[in-house]
């Protein structure tokens, strides 16, 4: 059997691409490699969202050529390799193969063309494919990805997405619940539904009320995410399949990008910081206790010190419990190349260190607050240090156990004892309330 490597880079998608990935290569006789070295397939799964994330796959490509020999595959995948096309094989004399996002189901056949000595890439957009006869290789474990959406219609000025993921589409609804009843029977009691801007979809026939709904009552599932939504794609209906459909989880990662009006409007976004607030504060109405997570960009052309003062106050606003801050980064590509007053470096990470520092104080006074409060957790993996286990409650927050490893899996009632800010202690107030 030939031994292939993956290396994953950037969202969630592309962890589930990964998967789809192995699915492809298993049924052409490819097994999982456990490390680089001997492997015969070197594959780098990549972000192109932002330019640091492109430099460390170069670096990382670099690495990888120490593990290539004569017959051994080294190549870039993933919205990178959509981006920059053959661009990449010129840049990087040692990588074989380049392929976009829908072009993985050709892997194999491409690998033969690398494998006989040709350097290949395709980049093609084909918007009929969502992979739906391929299954992909997961880690055995209580929760799963499932891609419900590829692609995006919209078109935010500082985002590749468009240009790497092509145009936004939707999978049949009924192939949905299908993936997610075998998912139930193997186990996997906690799914998280992906898309670009997941809360849009629409087959056709049912739109994401429906989906959440269907997939919500699959016999064995407990939990449902999803991520990313689109503020103002958050109907009413959706709103109500959310809080009367029990599986869904009390928390929504809701990028914001800025407070700002002016930059919103510059980065065409489609709501204002007021329609944004409202979206928020109807999700809380609807589901009492739903926490936020959120994305923001800071220096992003044109943003005044007013306008960073904006989003400051969003973040007080809003009152997110985390949220993921980036400094703006430039893409070619995208339209927001063209715009003019590009803020200098050094007041950007002045406003991102600002922005972190206000965005970690919010966090851990909120979190001082739930101290004593009882959840259901899952198990889901061993902590980093300590021999504790961390485990999720419906509302994402992170919770260290003394649990054995045999728990993961298990739900539990524990009481939050302590925080460090960011994650929680506990202590299991019930026996498992399941087995995985």
């Amino acid at each position: 059997m030939k031994r292939v490597w993956i290396e994953t880079y950037g969202c969630q998608m592309n962890v589930a691409d990964t998967e789809l990935m192995l699915g492809v290569l298993g049924r052409e006789g490819y097994v999982a490699a456990d490390v680089p070295e001997g492997a015969d397939v070197l594959l780098v799964n990549t972000c192109a969202v932002r330019d640091n994330a492109e430099q460390r796959v170069i670096g990382r490509m670099g690495e990888l050529q120490r593990h290539k020999h004569p017959g051994v595959i080294l190549g870039v995948v993933g919205c990178m390799a959509q981006r920059l096309g053959p661009i990449l094989l010129e840049q990087v004399p040692a990588v074989d193969l380049v392929v976009g996002p829908d072009g993985y189901r050709n892997l194999a056949t491409l690998l033969g063309h690398a494998q006989a000595g040709q350097r290949v890439h395709d980049t093609e957009y084909r918007s009929w494919e969502h992979y739906e006869d391929v299954p992909q290789v997961r880690e055995p474990g209580p929760t799963a990805f499932v891609t419900v959406q590829r692609g995006c219609d919209y078109r935010c000025t500082f985002c590749i997405v468009p240009t790497t993921r092509g145009p936004e589409r939707s999978r049949v609804m009924a192939e949905v619940v299908r993936e997610v009843e075998l998912l139930a029977a193997d186990g996997v009691t906690e799914v998280t539904l992906l898309g670009q801007t997941v809360n849009s979809y629409h087959d056709g026939t049912h739109d994401f009320a429906d989906l959440l709904r269907a997939v919500g009552a699959v016999d064995g599932l407990r939990r449902l995410r999803f991520t990313s939504p689109y503020p103002t794609d958050f109907t009413p209906q959706v709103i109500e399949a959310m809080a009367t459909t029990p599986a869904v989880c009390d928390h929504v990662h809701l990028p914001v990008q800025s407070g700002s009006n002016a930059i919103l409007k510059r980065m065409l976004r489609r709501y204002s910081r007021e329609r944004y607030l409202e979206v928020v504060a109807a999700l809380r109405e609807a589901i009492p206790g739903m926490t936020f997570s959120t994305d923001i960009i800071v220096g992003f052309p044109g943003e005044t010190d007013a306008d960073f003062a904006d989003t400051l106050s969003l973040v007080e606003a809003a009152g997110f419990d985390d949220a993921y801050t980036f400094k703006y980064s430039v893409r070619d590509g995208t339209p927001a190349v063209k715009l003019k007053d590009h803020v200098p470096d050094d007041i950007a990470s002045t406003r991102l260190t600002a922005l972190v520092t206000a965005v970690r104080a919010q966090a851990r006074r909120r979190n001082a607050q739930r101290v004593g409060e009882v959840h259901e957790a899952l198990v889901e993996r061993p902590a980093r240090r300590g021999g504790m286990m961390l485990a999720r409650t419906r509302r994402n927050h992170m919770v260290l156990l003394d649990v054995p490893a045999e728990s993961i899996g298990e739900y539990h009632r524990v009481r939050l004892t302590g925080t460090t800010g960011s994650t929680f202690t506990g202590a299991v107030e019930r026996p498992a309330l399941a087995v995985l």
